[in-house]
C-alpha cells in the first residue's frame, strides 16, 4: 500500500473517530424518546430545569 492510500484511511478513520464521538449521545438521548411510552416533550427530554 503506498503512502497516499495510508494517508488517505488515517483521514477517514479520524474523521469517523470524530462522527462517532460527537454522535453518540444525541443518538442515546433519540433512542431513548422515540422508545418511550409515554413520550415526553422535547423542552423536557432536553433542559434539566423544566418541570
Amino acid at each position: 500500500m503506498n503512502e497516499e492510500t495510508k494517508e488517505k484511511l488515517i483521514k477517514y478513520a479520524d474523521f469517523g473517530r470524530k462522527a462517532i464521538h460527537i454522535g453518540f449521545i444525541p443518538l442515546i438521548i433519540y433512542l431513548g424518546y422515540k422508545n418511550s411510552n409515554p413520550k415526553p416533550s422535547l423542552l423536557r427530554l432536553i433542559s434539566p430545569l423544566a418541570a
